[in-house]
């Protein structure tokens, strides 16, 4: 006789958090770049419910066809103009591929920067379907075009969209798409004439199935552009936060801080237009009656102090391992290239810490200075945080500009962004 199985045979396997182990099976099971499938029980590919190999194509950039705009009908502002009216200035071209559940990933196409067509019921505009990442493609004082670890952003992504039941793939595909686009219209619109200049990369994926209902989104599309995106690492006397309402969070444990996905970002625009019109420039977002620090903003945020035990001198930030704050391409650099150049000068911690710890700091002159890090603000120095009434004056080093140490980490960074440091994270584009 047959035995039936019934949900209580499997309580204890019901006890996991069954978000965050999906997702980690949907991460394990990418053999290779066998990426194709579904996480919501389609049976077509890698991730499907049937556990075999996708026959279907993937995502594959040597398919890539090119459609070239007229390189002649649009001029290259200067950055000032660009950055300065209310909507984004893209390059002459952009990257899309479709994908449907059925026919796998279509060739990605290269083809003039314009607008696409999304029926009103599609995934995305109803149900947040949807992911992007952010980087940037930086023309470099010795000349030479580099993207800043690309591979990544290309990992990140492919998390993020798994996170949100769309279609996997291999991320070093993704990351061949954003150079080819970037040798395309990098020489034009990042011109040898500009050193030190940059474009921001944004890569999306949108779910697009013409069909209302709460599920995963049986099409696709991913696109990639690049535009131009102001300065923002210099406010003038720093970045002042205040810090987040007692009723809110940006992100929670067991939710979906740590992808980038496009719902992580729109909550927070109400709270963070009030704290602008106060005069600050981004949030502080606490966590927890404990008010755990996590993120500036969007980005990630860091403090150094002296120990209140040992008085020796720390970076401190918030963990990754709760998954409530993003794993910032930044941070990570800034977290490795201080282990790796400031080994016995500065600790670097990575652990839960509350706004009464920074507090406590300042009252007992223990705090040194404090810094945001993202693709956006790149490295940019904290000068004061507001926190239920109080403020807490940050130092800003003996210029008034930056701490000592985020213009450290900030000066390596810029130096292999722009070569001058020959480094692994700036990958040359090779083919202008």
């Amino acid at each position: 006789m047959m035995t039936q199985t019934t949900p209580k045979d499997h309580a204890g396997e019901q006890d996991v958090d069954l978000t965050s182990s999906a997702l980690d099976h949907r991460l394990a099971e990418q053999p290779h770049g066998t990426t194709n499938g579904h996480t919501n029980g389609h049976t077509n590919g890698a991730n499907g419910t049937n556990g075999h190999a996708s026959t279907l194509p993937e995502l594959d950039a040597s398919r890539l066809t090119v459609e070239l705009a007229d390189p002649t009908a649009r001029e290259v502002p200067e950055e000032a103009v660009a950055n300065s009216g209310d909507e984004t200035t893209c390059t002459d071209h952009m990257i899309t591929c479709k994908w449907h559940y059925k026919t796998g990933w279509a060739a990605p196409e290269l083809k003039p920067y314009g607008p696409f067509t999304l029926m009103p019921v599609a995934s995305v505009l109803h149900y947040a379907t949807e992911c992007f990442e952010g980087l940037k493609a930086f023309r470099g004082f010795d000349g030479k075009l580099r993207i800043f670890r690309p591979n990544l952003n290309a990992e990140r992504m492919l998390m993020s969209t798994l996170r949100i039941a769309l279609p996997g793939f291999d991320p070093k595909e993704l990351e061949k798409l954003i150079t080819v686009l970037v040798a395309q219209d990098g020489p034009k619109w990042l011109p040898r004439s500009r050193p030190g200049s940059f474009l921001y990369i944004r890569p999306a994926i949108i779910g697009t199935q013409a069909q209302l209902g709460v599920q995963a989104s049986k099409e696709a599309l991913l696109f990639i552009t690049l535009s131009f995106m102001p300065r923002m690492d210099s406010p003038p006397g720093g970045m002042k936060l205040h810090t987040s309402p007692e009723d809110m969070v940006r992100a929670w444990v067991g939710g979906f801080g740590y992808a980038k996905l496009g719902a992580n970002y729109g909550p927070s625009l109400l709270a963070t237009a009030e704290a602008r019109a106060r005069g600050f420039g981004q949030i502080l977002w606490l966590y927890g009656k404990e008010g755990y620090c996590t993120e500036a903003g969007a980005s990630n945020f860091f403090v150094v102090w002296k120990a209140k035990d040992t008085g020796r001198l720390q970076l401190i930030t918030a963990p990754l391992d709760d998954r409530l704050i993003l794993d910032g391409v930044n941070r990570r650099s800034v977290v490795e290239l201080f282990k790796n150049r400031l080994a016995g000068e500065v600790e670097v911690v990575e652990r839960k810490y509350t706004i009464d710890e920074v507090l406590e700091a300042d009252a007992e002159g223990r705090l040194v200075e404090a810094f945001a890090s993202g693709t956006a603000f790149f490295i940019c120095p904290v000068s004061l945080i507001h926190h239920r009434g109080k403020d807490v004056q940050i130092p800003m080093g003996k210029t008034g500009e930056s701490g000592e140490y985020t213009a450290k980490v900030k000066g390596w960074l810029r130096d292999i962004m722009y070569g001058n440091e020959q480094h692994e994270w700036g990958v040359v584009v090779t083919k202008e």
